[in-house]
């Protein structure tokens, strides 16, 4: 249990100090005064500092939602709000982390890629919400067309933390109506 609780403490304080000074400007020796451990220990965890930003990507929360939570048949506007009001719940748990992460993204390939396939599987969501409440009867380029533009939307929103106070998607409700829209006019 006592190796748990440094190893988290060791993640909390590389998280503060890194989005205080920076990824590169902060000293494994920091992480380790912060966290109350001793510096060996830092690197018992994590052998290179690098794997501290690996492992502060995996604490993400899990942006998979199953399609049947939020698809209402027939009705792919309020579908997608429902993808975005959930999406955000589980997103605004983390904007200080999400902050972090892709400032330093920029420098750190590992971080870039573990967060382009965070995007690639909020394009497969966003696909699976649009298949389920359309019924499958939307062209599939349309699909992936519009699955990109929102997930492109959702992600912008996330990376820069222009989230309302309450959760409400009305920030995003127009690109949500667009979408729609383009979709389902031709049924």
């Amino acid at each position: 249990m006592k190796e748990d609780s440094a190893k988290q403490r060791i993640l909390r304080a590389a998280e503060a100090l890194f989005a205080e000074s920076g990824f590169d400007a902060t000293p494994t020796s920091r992480i380790a005064e912060r966290a109350g451990v001793p510096k060996g220990l830092v690197h018992y965890y994590f052998r290179r500092k690098s794997d501290l930003l690996a492992a502060l990507v995996a604490e993400l929360p899990d942006a998979r939602i199953e399609p049947a939570v939020v698809v209402v048949p027939g009705d792919l506007a309020g579908s997608l709000r429902g993808l975005v009001v959930e999406l955000d719940r589980r997103f605004n748990r983390s904007l200080a982390l999400s902050h972090l992460l892709w400032r330093e993204a920029d420098t750190h390939r590992a971080v870039r890629d573990a967060l382009a396939e965070r995007f690639q599987q909020l394009v497969r969501q966003v696909k699976a919400v649009i298949v389920a409440a359309t019924g499958g009867k939307v062209a599939l380029a349309d699909v992936d067309s519009a699955s990109g533009l929102l997930a492109r939307a959702v992600s912008h929103r996330h990376a820069t933390a222009r989230h309302s106070e309450d959760g409400d998607p009305a920030e995003i409700d127009r690109e949500v109506l667009f979408i729609a829209s383009a979709l389902t006019r031709d049924q």
